[in-house]
């Protein structure tokens, strides 16, 4: 079975949340888009140091990373109450649970752009499509109408909206998971940690575990809390944490 057959038997779904980790639904928890776009689009982008400051005639200079941008997935979502469409089985099951256009955007605002009184800011978001699932925020909406009724109504529209990746800080440290021992690196403890094993992923050996507590003012280093900040500073040149 190909992906796009997968991807046809399974409405896209767009969960709202009021918490990054997304553990806490919001009310209402999700909505199904009316049509499952034909396509999706992902953007992924590295920022560089500028190089204005280059003096005239001289040679080019190398380029240096600062950070990676959160990246974005963008869709075409068609909303149709015509019944005039390739989307006819779809549209009379829409009549049938009473599904209208005005609805439907009505929703998705509801769900995507509007402030959340609760924590005062749009909902935390997850778009899940199949086995896809991109934790998210609403990064822009436009909305074309084209088709309307004779009282006005809209019948036919189109939402082009992007979303911008958002997780947590505690899943960006563990993903991250930098390696080189000569930076300082600052870890969130999750679930399973421990110090020595932290220190190995780190240094690529445990031994400096006791440092590292006692840089950090740890009574016990046995008792990591998840949540917890930890630093673990960079080794000098023979190896050993300063």
């Amino acid at each position: 079975m190909s992906l796009r057959s997968l991807f046809k038997m399974e409405k896209m779904r767009i969960e709202a949340y009021q918490d990054v980790a997304r553990s806490k639904p919001a009310s209402p928890p999700m909505l199904e888009v009316m049509f499952n776009p034909t396509s999706y689009k992902r953007k992924h982008s590295i920022s560089y140091e500028s190089n204005k400051r280059q003096g005239i005639n001289t040679p080019g200079r190398p380029v240096r990373y600062t950070y990676t941008p959160p990246g974005e997935v963008s869709f075409l979502l068609v909303l149709d109450g015509s019944g005039v469409s390739e989307y006819g089985l779809a549209h009379l099951a829409n009549i049938a649970a009473g599904k209208t256009v005005k609805k439907a955007i009505a929703a998705f605002e509801a769900i995507c752009l509007k402030m959340n009184g609760a924590i005062h800011e749009p909902q935390f978001l997850v778009v899940k499509w199949g086995s896809y699932s991109f934790p998210c925020r609403l990064q822009t909406l436009e909305i074309n109408h084209s088709l309307f009724d004779a009282a006005g109504e809209p019948l036919r529209a189109e939402l082009a909206v992007s979303f911008v990746e958002d997780k947590s800080a505690a899943t960006i440290a563990r993903e991250a998971a930098k390696s080189s021992p000569d930076l300082s690196h600052v870890r969130v403890v999750v679930a399973g940690d421990t110090l020595p094993l932290l220190c190995q992923d780190i240094y690529g050996s445990p031994r400096h575990y006791l440092k590292v507590a006692a840089d950090n003012g740890l009574d016990d280093f046995r008792q990591l809390l998840p949540g917890q900040r930890l630093v673990f500073a960079p080794l000098d040149q023979s190896g050993a944490a300063p």
